[in-house]
């Protein structure tokens, strides 16, 4: 029994291994995967001194608690919430070290939806086609945490930041997504394209890791039938059957049959995953770059 490693005391909702994912695997059929706030993953690394692919936790709205074995030190970003190490007041957005078999509880986010943990050394669970990276689509990657589970850690690469809190973007009170247009824009009517760039849309509470789904108007199309199968990209809004769009996020298929409407720029994506249902949401059409 190694003493380098985290006991989950708390899951929580949906709390999930992630690293950078596994580009580049979609000839394949396996979507890239990683962690869907990018910028906060690769933040809360940098707060503990390690490399911004080492992997780390994400929860989803309802935080998790931890207890490691030896002396660490954490960073949580992200959404923002409560922490706490043994019952005690702790930082949110910088470095904390926590003792040997001290309890480290990460709260419900207080807004936004996704809150990354990370361990001076990252966690050592055994990597697949490169990365250690849960996929929920596909099932590759370690299986989201249950309590009771015990994730390995690494050795500490360097010393932590030495900050107070670090800066971050705030959960989007409005999701603006820019778009452009997709390659099968063709397949709805010009009044629906003017709709998708100009109607406000609403975060759905059915959108997950593989998809943000939007309630708003329906899209009507200006053809009937169905597209065969074809390739899908991160970013992609995909509208099925019902008309009302879907944005693909990091565990998308990565082929599908409804057509592609729009494709949402990557800049753009972190703070879809920092939506909680019910954020208002628009779509806002630029120029090829």
């Amino acid at each position: 029994m190694t003493d380098r490693a985290l006991v989950v005391v708390r899951a929580g909702a949906l709390t999930t291994v992630q690293d950078r994912g596994r580009p580049g695997h979609a000839h394949l059929g396996v979507p890239r995967s990683g962690a869907l706030d990018a910028p906060a993953a690769a933040l809360v690394n940098r707060l503990v001194g390690d490399p911004p692919g080492a992997a780390l936790l994400e929860t989803t709205l309802t935080g998790c608690a931890l207890r490691p074995r030896c002396a660490v030190t954490v960073a949580v970003a992200g959404a923002p919430c409560a922490v706490s190490v043994d019952g005690r007041p702790a930082p949110w957005g910088a470095p904390v070290d926590v003792p040997g078999g001290a309890l480290l509880n990460v709260g419900a986010a207080d807004s936004g939806v996704r809150t990354y943990v990370a361990v001076a050394g990252g966690i050592v669970v055994e990597p697949v086609l490169g990365s250690r990276s849960t996929d929920l689509l596909s099932g590759l990657g370690p299986p989201p945490l249950a309590d009771g589970a015990v994730l390995p850690l690494g050795r500490p690469h360097g010393p932590h930041a030495r900050v107070d809190v670090a800066p971050q973007p705030a959960p989007p009170a409005e999701l603006v997504l820019r778009v452009t247009p997709g390659p099968r824009a063709d397949w709805f009517t010009p009044e629906a394209v003017r709709t998708f760039a100009s109607r406000p849309y609403r975060v759905s509470s059915a959108s997950n890791r593989i998809g943000l789904r939007l309630d708003g108007p329906a899209l009507t199309r200006a053809r009937p039938g169905e597209l065969p199968s074809e390739g899908m990209v991160l970013g992609a809004v995909q509208v099925p059957p019902d008309g009302r769009p879907v944005v693909f996020l990091a565990d998308h298929p990565t082929t599908g049959g409804y057509p592609v409407i729009a494709v949402v720029r990557t800049a753009d994506l972190p703070a879809a995953a920092q939506a909680r249902p019910g954020t208002p949401a628009r779509f806002v059409p630029v120029r090829r770059r």
